[in-house]
């Protein structure tokens, strides 16, 4: 199911933090609410305990004041019975406002017999004279009516306690609703934050993915950005810039084929003249002519190398180099290279130390000599005058172990992350004559991954740089 997507990440952004902020908005409103319906009711019972023990203690006080009042009426015969006419009216009053719904039904018919009783003596206070024996039992009878005066106080009390009591247990049941809602809050933000933080970073971790692959030089795979619409066009720029930087790429592999291939032709007729002169197939020369045919010699084979190592890692880059697999012996191969190398390295006075185990291999031999061609070539390159080079080949298991140093200044720490970087060079200053174009090593780590092996910097064991190859020792006949 395709949803809706937000134009821009901005707005991805605001409506994340609005679904993430809004049960907690939605808890603090209940928690709120419960809290006002808390205080309320709390306020509403203070309220009423208070006016009920006022109008309790009201009772009290007023039931031996009007036993006072009909007490003078019946001794004295100048006093009406008026001012107890004025009491009774109060305290019928005061018993009215004590009914309410809550109370008990015990004491809500006290309340009805307190109110029938003193109606009664109010009328026998008007229908029988002062010194009657009715009047003189209805005197009598106020001391039982104070009596339930005070236990509806009591009772009063006891249901406000018993309100106070609801109350707590409707705030404890408060408590543990709450306290459950946020326990089932905390997973859902949770969650919200896990959905709303990958639709944010997804993109971005794609278009981070994106720009490394361009920067490593990986223009095969499109860009294929999801998420909000303006992060999707930016997308959309960068899979454009990826094509454009792909035909570049393709126009300068094509154009160093064709370079390399013009370059061949007239090297091989410089290479082949310099050939005959040394043989002194052409005459005689003299000696410090064979020293200027030498050197013409020596840098036409460097030359040689730089067209191959061009030519190499052009057919890597367009997937047109195929591994011709056949059995050799890795021992003569790498003679046959240090030989090769032999005018450079007396000339610099360079001595080179192999400890080369008989091995053979299963690999393409044109693309090992030019991986062990590179090695020597770059070491020769930053061995100083006087310094050794250490060649060494062993068998490990199913591995074969290729190791080439030398008494260099090394590796700097900050170009080993990119020295097998095409045409990148090193910072480290160059102690031999000829320096190179930056794409040895990279021709190196090609033919060797092409093999399903690998090349590593070793530190520790020689001055210098020390490179390791790995390679399988048998293999069948593959593609690159």
């Amino acid at each position: 199911m395709n949803f809706p997507r937000p134009k821009a990440l901005t707005t991805l952004i605001i409506i994340g933090f609005a679904l993430v902020a809004l049960p907690l908005m939605i808890a603090a409103v209940q928690s709120a609410i419960s809290v006002g319906g808390l205080v309320k009711q709390s306020e509403g019972l203070v309220l009423q305990g208070a006016e009920v023990a006022r109008r309790s203690q009201i009772l009290v006080e007023q039931i031996p004041e009007m036993k006072r009042t009909a007490q003078r009426y019946v001794v004295l015969p100048d006093i009406t019975l008026a001012p107890y006419e004025a009491q009774h009216r109060g305290f019928i009053n005061a018993l009215n406002a004590l009914n309410d719904p809550e109370l008990t039904e015990h004491t809500a018919e006290q309340l009805a017999r307190v109110r029938l009783d003193a109606e009664a003596i109010m009328q026998t206070l008007r229908e029988h004279a002062p010194a009657s024996a009715e009047v003189a039992a209805a005197i009598e009878a106020f001391d039982p009516l104070a009596t339930m005066a005070t236990q509806i106080g009591r009772d009063s009390a006891k249901a406000i306690d018993r309100g106070l009591d609801d109350l707590q247990e409707w705030a404890s049941n408060a408590r543990r609703n709450l306290a459950w809602q946020l326990a089932a809050l905390i997973p859902v933000t949770f969650l919200l934050v896990l959905i709303f933080t990958r639709l944010i970073s997804k993109p971005i971790r794609q278009i981070e993915g994106a720009i490394q692959n361009m920067g490593g030089g990986r223009f095969s795979k499109p860009i294929n950005i999801t998420g909000p619409q303006d992060l999707e066009a930016l997308g959309r720029q960068l899979d454009w810039l990826r094509l454009r930087l792909l035909e570049l790429a393709q126009e300068k592999n094509k154009f160093l084929r064709h370079m390399s291939h013009e370059l061949k032709t007239p090297l091989a007729n410089i290479r082949e003249g310099s050939e005959l002169l040394v043989d002194g197939s052409v005459g005689q020369v003299t000696d410090s002519q064979r020293e200027v045919i030498g050197i013409l010699r020596n840098n036409g084979i460097k030359l040689q190398q730089l067209i191959e190592n061009l030519l190499t890692y052009s057919a890597w880059q367009s997937k047109e180099n195929t591994l011709e697999i056949q059995n050799f012996s890795l021992k003569r191969l790498i003679e046959s290279m240090v030989e090769h190398h032999r005018l450079t390295l007396v000339g610099n006075n360079i001595q080179v130390q192999l400890n080369i185990e008989d091995i053979y291999l299963d690999a393409d031999r044109d693309k090992i000599r030019l991986v062990v061609d590179n090695l020597l070539s770059n070491a020769a390159k930053y061995s100083p005058a006087g310094g050794t080079i250490y060649v060494a080949a062993s068998h490990r298991g199913h591995e074969v172990i290729l190791d080439v140093a030398d008494d260099g200044v090394g590796i700097p720490e900050e170009d080993r992350e990119r020295i097998f970087e095409v045409f990148y060079q090193s910072k480290a200053p160059e102690v031999g004559h000829v320096r190179g174009t930056g794409i040895g090593l990279t021709v190196v780590r090609e033919s060797v991954l092409a093999h399903g092996g690998s090349v590593e910097i070793i530190d520790g064991r020689y001055k210098g740089a020390h490179f390791r190859v790995r390679l399988p020792q048998e293999r069948e006949q593959m593609y690159a």
